[in-house]
């Protein structure tokens, strides 16, 4: 099979042409979804001349059952919960104050290590465009998205390299606009459309987050 993209700056590259109609504009904020979406927000920052930023999400896992997710906390102090999972949940308060406790620690300390010291942007009325390196159940993006609607944006634009239709087509209704650059029929994992697909370390989204912010100094915004 034919590699979509051979690594996840092209793929971002490829993302930013769909995008060109928010370039220049001072109410776009990119968002990457860490880790893997930081290197594809990147390259659609840079070529809409747009600040970057990450949303974090953390799932919050149902101690010993930890992929069944009670809900998700995300940057800026949102947490959205599963109500049908909670109402099965003995203790479920004390439960998910428990989870909610970690995983927001976690979430601090990797705001913190990404930002090195950079305060978040500003995201109320402001045009946010989520960017991953590709859709597969969309769990973590859904999260996002309903984050994201708490914080008073003016509009939320899903962005991806891939994904597959039934996803993408989710999302239509989910967030204010959807592009799946890539929507193959028989689609398995986001991996498979990368020539390079190595992970992203943490020292990677620092260093990108970084450099989008020095070049919007070098910009003058």
């Amino acid at each position: 099979m034919e590699k979509a993209f051979p690594n996840r700056a092209e793929a971002g590259r490829q993302l930013a042409a769909r995008l060109e109609k928010y370039a220049g504009r001072d109410d776009v904020v990119v968002l990457g979804l860490p880790r893997g979406g930081v290197p594809v927000a990147y390259e659609v920052a840079k070529c809409l001349r747009a600040h970057l930023d990450v949303f974090i999400v953390r799932k919050l896992g149902v101690p010993g059952f930890e992929e069944l997710a009670a809900g998700a906390i995300a940057s800026g102090g949102v947490r959205v919960l599963n109500e049908d999972v909670l109402r099965a949940l003995p203790n479920a308060e004390q439960v998910i104050a428990s989870v909610t406790a970690r995983e927001t620690a976690e979430l601090e300390r990797r705001e913190q290590e990404y930002r090195d010291g950079r305060s978040p942007p500003e995201l109320r009325d402001h045009v946010v465009i989520l960017v991953d390196d590709g859709l597969a159940t969309g769990a973590t993006m859904r999260a996002a998205v309903k984050a994201l609607r708490e914080r008073g944006v003016a509009k939320i634009v899903v962005a991806v390299p891939v994904g597959p239709p039934d996803t993408c087509r989710e999302f239509e209704d989910e967030a204010d606009e959807t592009i799946c650059a890539t929507m193959p029929e028989f689609f398995q994992a986001v991996g498979q459309y990368y020539e390079d697909f190595s992970q992203t370390s943490d020292e990677e989204v620092r260093e990108l987050l970084a450099r989008a912010a020095e070049e919007r100094r070098g910009l003058g915004r």
